[in-house]
């Protein structure tokens, strides 16, 4: 007589591990899908961000033109119209990218308020930079469609995603600037109450020649009440003449901020006048007031360039020429006041 249970006995742990071998080839095939799955939509998403940020990029370029602390229409729509046009030139998973929401506005670095702000918002306050919000889909119907799911499909889930990307870049105006930045004189913010558009934020313009309007920098320059501005040594009070030349050919050695007080020098040196380049572009710090006659410090407001066309010592003592708008200063922080000078574009969020 054939003994059978000894062969069910041996028969059965080949069966089991069959059962297993099964299911852990389900298991493997379900993490390799959702690895695939995973990769697909990392690689999208990354796709669609970098495309997202170009486009709010290039197009917060369109922003620089006249300041824009007070955009007309036209340049908002401009903005936008370069945004749109922006997303088509890249792909995401192969597909070229054809739509996107653009949205133009204010933006507050410092957060306050958070997020995008309307295009009417009034008043601005410091730290609004103009702003392009730039958003991109792959959804049905959009930019080739959502991204196709493997283990969706083998195990009867959802069978595709949609991926979303966004981007804000702002151009805002200088805070802060890095050293070897700014030129050793003040000037006094009542001249762009004299020169300067602030309906346009551009230099106003001279009817008689069509260009901005030439002005001189110094103690015994007017204009109405306005004292026009002074050589300043800024952080320090050094009133020899190697000191102010130092920093006429190197500017600022430290970094200067909206609120630091800068020290104003008075009929400055003769000699001083020989070392400004001319012509040149100079980016000033501005300050609420300065006096003909006082050596005193007062507080930074804001920073704004000058076109220096002539340097002149002698009996006149002064640096002439003419406010210079869309100046761009190449590093700084954003969040000042616009006087000229602005802050290359910036990915926000």
């Amino acid at each position: 007589m054939t003994d059978t249970s000894r062969e069910v006995t041996k028969r059965q742990p080949r069966g089991q591990a069959l059962v297993m071998m099964a299911v852990a080839l389900i298991a493997l095939m379900g993490f390799g899908a959702l690895a695939i799955d995973v990769g697909m939509m990392f690689l999208a998403k990354n796709e669609l961000q970098n495309a997202a940020d170009a486009a709010a990029l290039a197009a917060s370029q369109q922003l620089y033109y006249g300041g824009c602390t007070d955009c007309p229409q036209s340049r908002w729509t401009i903005t936008e119209d370069s945004a749109r046009a922006g997303i088509t030139y890249n792909k995401a998973m192969k597909s070229t990218l054809a739509t996107g929401t653009v949205t133009t506005g204010w933006w507050n670095i410092t957060g306050t308020p958070a997020g995008m702000q309307p295009k009417t918002k009034s008043p601005i306050v410091a730290g609004d930079a103009a702003a392009v919000r730039v958003v991109i889909q792959k959804s049905p119907g959009n930019n080739g469609g959502p991204v196709s799911l493997l283990m969706a499909a083998m195990f009867g889930g959802q069978r595709v995603q949609t991926i979303t990307a966004s981007a804000v870049a702002v151009v805002s105006f200088p805070s802060s600037v890095a050293p070897n930045t700014t030129f050793p004189t003040a000037i006094n913010n009542c001249m762009y109450d004299v020169f300067w558009d602030k309906t346009l934020n551009k230099p106003k313009i001279d009817p008689a020649t069509g260009n901005p309007y030439i002005f001189r920098i110094g103690s015994s320059y007017h204009y109405g009440t306005c004292d026009s501005g002074q050589w300043t040594t800024l952080l320090v009070d050094n009133n020899s003449a190697a000191y102010e030349k130092a920093l006429v050919q190197s500017g600022n050695p430290t970094q200067l901020s909206i609120g630091q007080n800068i020290w104003i020098q008075p009929g400055t040196e003769n000699s001083i006048y020989k070392e400004v380049p001319v012509p040149s572009v100079a980016l000033l710090p501005v300050v609420q007031d300065v006096s003909s006659s006082t050596h005193a410090y007062t507080p930074i407001v804001g920073f704004g360039p000058f076109h220096i066309i002539a340097s002149v010592g002698g009996s006149g003592r002064y640096l002439e020429g003419y406010f210079d708008g869309d100046y761009e200063v190449p590093i700084a922080v954003g969040g000042g006041p616009f006087f000229g000078a602005v802050v290359p574009p910036s990915l926000v969020q």
